[in-house]
């Protein structure tokens, strides 16, 4: 793409591209996984391999609903 200096430069389809762009941009942003691409460390992969088996087992869990409502939350 050539480097403009003013909107009024651009092409209509070269516009809608620039448009395109910044939405997509904005909205990758907004509700985008700011972790993506970073790995956990081992620790929590510890953490979370025991939480999972302990569930898979059939240890007792305790209920988001009951988390969120101890916390002040609405579920």
């Amino acid at each position: 793409m050539t480097t403009y200096t003013k909107v009024a430069d651009l092409t209509i389809d070269e516009l809608t591209l620039l448009i395109q762009n910044v939405v997509k941009q904005t909205i990758m942003d907004l509700l985008g996984d700011p972790d993506v691409g970073l790995e956990l460390q081992d620790a929590i992969k510890t953490r979370l391999q025991r939480s999972l088996a302990s569930v898979q087992s059939g240890q007792k869990t305790i209920p988001a609903q009951d988390v969120a409502a101890k916390l002040g939350l609405e579920w």
